[in-house]
């Protein structure tokens, strides 16, 4: 394409003109994508950041001064989305491992009972599974779980009381 095209475009897609934006984003797409696959390593996240990146040359275009090529410039916000992301991603997987590493473990269920116990819950009816997960799970109170579930107090009691007895049959465990 060139330059004197690319301008058209621009100026056209700065005035309101979707299609040509579109024209644009179809000429350079493909760089801008292949650029991302390499740098993110996995394609599906490069194509979800690509779009973002494109949504963000649309609502920035009148930020673009011409000074290099629209598909420099669009790889640019890329780059910097990509960026952020990886940074959003890394300080999520710190935080996740430094409240694993924060649990204890030693009074952990064995296996076998945690898969029992995971099994006894998918038995049951949707209500009662979250209203159990929610406040013998989770620690919340009826209230709170109630709120939650937008459902009568009365009622997620009656769930949570119900859904631990049937626990306690499917398990057999005796209710001490």
């Amino acid at each position: 394409m060139s330059d004197h095209d690319e301008a058209r475009l621009i100026a056209a897609a700065r005035a309101g003109d979707g299609g040509a934006f579109a024209e644009l984003v179809a000429r350079h797409q493909q760089a801008l994508r292949g650029f991302l696959r390499r740098y993110v390593g996995h394609w599906g996240d490069a194509d979800d950041l690509a779009q973002e990146a494109f949504v963000t040359a649309w609502a920035r275009l009148d930020r673009f001064e011409g000074r290099s090529s629209f598909r420099t410039w669009a790889c640019g916000i890329a780059y910097r989305i990509a960026r952020a992301a990886k940074r959003s991603h890394e300080r999520a997987q710190m935080r996740d491992a430094e409240w694993l590493d924060a649990q204890p473990n030693d009074d952990q269920a064995p296996l076998e009972d945690r898969i029992a116990l995971a099994g006894a819950m998918k038995a049951l009816p949707q209500d009662q599974r979250a209203a159990l997960a929610l406040c013998l799970g989770e620690g919340f109170s009826h209230a709170e779980a109630a709120e939650i579930l937008r459902l009568p107090l009365g009622t997620v009691k009656s769930h949570v009381n119900r859904g631990r007895e049937r626990l306690l049959n499917v398990l057999k465990v005796r209710d001490e």
